[in-house]
């Protein structure tokens, strides 16, 4: 039976009523306790009432059930009462699980499923010291760290954007103003969410009250960090000019500095860190680490968990990635084979090291795999498409319901997500935060053969991706409630 266009109305301002009033709740555990609330891994703090209802929605496709606000809106409330020490709490899981009891006393269930943080602000219990981060360059991937570094500064986190280096370009006020242009709009991920000021005297972008100083150097040896208040600080190295240790070392010498951090695959023995799957590697003398690339980000979780449950024999990886900013705009030379014909007019076949690259993270994988590489005309979001042999028989039915599991109940729900819908593109993944999606509906599956196709926002997933290097290597870190499976 149908229900009546009214009633159904009412109960959707009804729900509106209520996400508005959770807002102001969550903001606070955000700032008051650094807790992050989140559904089903995904980020309720700073989001709109219409982007909260429709991740209360998407539960239904995970669960199997309904889950509204008015279920969660009592948790939430709860929490406000208890005296949380960080974390990050997973208010989708335990509305799900409240609901599946019957409900009841929601303070008494918040209390008894966050016992862990309650009465807790140790600073070993979660979280330590504030950390200056630098980023050394401001392009694609430098702007989008600053954005979440920005969007992360309120309360959950305690990395502390401090400084940018850049180059300089003549007039420093007119500098200055497209550097903050840039940050303000973007044509492939949307304008800033906020504000931000220019004050070209002291030479520094304010972006939601965070002050940011820009430094002018064409080497890292030009600079002194420390003249500018900044100490101990993690530089990113986000110009893919250094790669190696020896190159990246010249940040090390640098007043101020004890770590570098690089956003590219890197060279000779530095490691190659996929957060999610080899972060446990990195340790107090590391100071120089690379994130790997954002297609090894992409695959090495899926191929971590497929290889854990079916055993890989061997396989191939084809990218089909979005041109990026070192391919020409119109046919020019370029020193890459092929890489020089007009990026927005043609797809290109060229190499990629991803294939290679993922035996650094997983040694497991060595000599397994091969790879190669489709540059198209799209400005943002890629695919990885899996072509593997298995040691063990599956189906596409069976293995995507493990990977549906993957991505909401383990270790590597912040690395998978996955979508299981027959009319997804490129620009539905724009801004997720993911290291990859898995394609459901795309899957193949038949004894011991299997492809998947992996969605990945080659440019915000991976930053995403940075950001929780920069957690690790900076001992920022939150437990996460509840505990998965």
């Amino acid at each position: 039976m149908s229900q009546q266009p009214d009633i159904v109305f009412q109960q959707w301002h009804d729900n509106q009523a209520v996400a508005e009033q959770m807002i102001p709740l969550i903001g606070s555990l955000y700032r008051r306790n650094n807790v992050v609330t989140t559904m089903f891994g995904r980020s309720l703090f700073n989001r709109s009432v219409i982007r909260i209802l429709k991740d209360h929605r998407f539960v239904r496709k995970i669960e199997g059930t309904e889950l509204s606000v008015q279920d969660t809106f009592p948790l939430v409330q709860a929490m406000t009462q208890l005296n949380l020490g960080p974390a990050h709490v997973d208010v989708g899981k335990l509305g799900v699980a409240f609901k599946k009891q019957g409900g009841g006393d929601a303070l008494a269930f918040m209390r008894e499923q966050l016992a862990e943080i309650v009465d807790c602000h140790d600073p070993d219990a979660g979280n330590g010291e504030p950390k200056d981060v630098v980023l050394y360059g401001f392009g694609r991937i430098g702007r989008i760290l600053a954005r979440v570094l920005i969007e992360k500064a309120g309360g959950g986190n305690l990395l502390r954007l401090k400084a940018i280096v850049v180059r300089g370009r003549g007039d420093i006020a007119k500098d200055l103003e497209k550097r903050a242009s840039l940050l303000r709009r973007d044509s492939v991920h949307g304008p800033f969410d906020g504000t931000i000021s220019v004050c070209p005297e002291t030479r520094t972008l304010t972006a939601n009250g965070n002050v940011i100083q820009v430094i002018y150097a064409d080497s890292p040896s030009d600079v002194d960090y420390t003249a500018y208040g900044i100490n101990n600080a993690v530089v990113v190295d986000n110009t893919g000019i250094w790669r190696d240790e020896a190159g990246l070392g010249q940040h090390l010498e640098c007043k101020g500095v004890s770590k570098a951090l690089l956003t590219a695959p890197g060279k000779g023995d530095l490691k190659n860190i996929v957060y999610g799957i080899n972060h446990g590697d990195i340790t107090q003398d590391d100071r120089i680490i690379s994130a790997a690339s954002c297609t090894t980000n992409a695959i090495v979780p899926v191929l971590k968990v497929m290889n854990d449950e079916y055993g890989i024999e061997h396989g191939h990886v084809e990218t089909v990635h979005s041109y990026t900013n070192d391919q020409n705009l119109i046919d020019n030379y370029h020193k890459g084979d092929r890489r020089g014909r007009s990026a927005p007019l043609n797809m290109v076949l060229t190499e990629t090291g991803a294939a290679k690259a993922v035996s650094k993270a997983l040694p497991e994988l060595g000599g397994k795999l091969t790879g190669n590489a489709i540059r198209v005309p799209t400005p943002n979001v890629s695919m990885a498409i899996l072509n593997l042999s298995l040691e063990r028989e599956t189906d596409a039915e069976s293995l995507n319901d493990y990977l549906r599991r993957m991505s909401i109940d383990s270790a590597f729900q912040k690395q998978i997500d996955f979508v299981d819908s027959p009319e997804v593109v490129s620009t539905d993944f724009v801004g997720n935060r993911h290291a990859g999606i898995v394609d459901a509906k795309a899957t193949i599956a038949q004894g011991r053969h299997a492809v998947v196709y992996v969605w990945y926002d080659n440019e915000f997933g991976y930053s995403c991706q940075v950001i929780r290097i920069l957690q690790q290597i900076s001992n920022v870190a939150f437990c996460k409630l509840p505990r998965h499976a």
